[in-house]
């Protein structure tokens, strides 16, 4: 019996694949067939205290078909490494999913440069990193013959939504949903897709949740209910070369998936000209016509803030 979902034969890079979400990832990939390269150099939320211990641990876990690969991908260098590693091992590279992400909170007007940029250079510049030492490879395969490659960027609703004191990862997250449909524009031609998946699940990212009100005190209790298996499935199936979908935003929280909207106009005017163009014509404008369109500031956290099904 056909199955077009299973990943036999295909080799996976999954950054960040030691713990949380990124090792149930890894583990779905391996059980559906596929061969990983794990690539985490084991530290801390904060991005700090490299443990490699915890890599290797996973990927044993796994068995022969994943390898450890304990090192920081957003270092220049380390991505290409880690992809000739993939082809030198299992021989070939065929699907890349970027989790690695790392978190240093801090309201705009506290936020250090040295905690943006850390944040930016692993949850960002990471994942292009990954992505252009990858997809040379990727495109080639499919140029010979191979099954087209598959590509997820796990995001998350704080780039979409916004949330306290998260500028940097709220950035970083929603510069990877640019990065992803620029990339699903790249490599079409190639049949390569690439999506992004907003997950919600107990990992350590909601468990250093600190909240603002009771809405996201409640949000958390609800969050840390929530096994990352399900994720790992939808990862999974926008692996498979049956998936044909390419530069979508997904989201998934237990049983439920949610597909994202992305920015387009939502209203628009036709002004005055120039010479006759006032602030206060504007102001009028906007209000009448636009208004009612604004979007409020909820956080993802209210937003989301509701009982997950399981």
């Amino acid at each position: 019996m056909s199955r077009p979902h299973r990943l036999e034969g295909r080799v996976a890079l999954v950054t960040g694949g030691a713990r949380g979400i990124g090792r149930a990832i890894a583990a779905e990939l391996v059980a559906s067939g596929a061969s990983v390269v794990i690539a985490d150099p084991g530290v801390s939320i904060g991005g700090d205290q490299p443990d490699r211990s915890a890599v290797h641990q996973a990927a044993a876990a796994l068995g022969p078909r994943a390898l450890a690969w304990p090192e920081d991908i957003s270092v220049p260098g380390a991505a290409e490494t880690a992809v000739k590693l993939a082809v030198d091992r299992f021989g070939a590279l065929d699907l890349v999913v970027n989790n690695a992400a790392v978190l240093r909170d801090g309201f705009i007007f506290k936020l250090e440069r040295a905690n943006w940029e850390r944040v930016i250079q692993t949850n960002l510049t990471g994942a292009y990193a990954v992505l252009a030492a990858a997809t040379p490879v990727i495109r080639e395969a499919a140029k010979a013959g191979r099954a087209p490659g598959r590509i997820v960027n796990m995001i998350s609703t704080a780039g979409l939504y916004g949330n306290y004191g998260q500028a940097a990862y709220a950035a970083a997250k929603a510069g990877l949903v640019g990065l992803t449909r620029v990339v699903a524009m790249d490599m079409a031609r190639s049949k390569v897709n690439c999506n992004a998946v907003a997950p919600f699940a107990a990992t350590r990212v909601t468990d250093s949740i600190q909240p603002a009100n009771e809405a996201q005190a409640s949000y958390k209790a609800r969050a840390l209910k929530i096994p990352p298996e399900y994720v790992a499935r939808l990862v999974a199936w926008l692996c498979s070369s049956a998936c044909e979908v390419t530069g979508q935003v997904f989201g998934v929280r237990g049983r439920e998936v949610f597909l994202f909207s992305q920015s387009r106009p939502a209203a628009r005017i036709v002004t005055a000209p120039l010479a006759e163009l006032t602030p206060e014509a504007l102001d009028s404008a906007i209000a009448i016509e636009m208004q009612d369109q604004f979007v409020d500031l909820a956080t993802d956290l209210e937003a989301f803030n509701t009982e997950p099904l399981l």
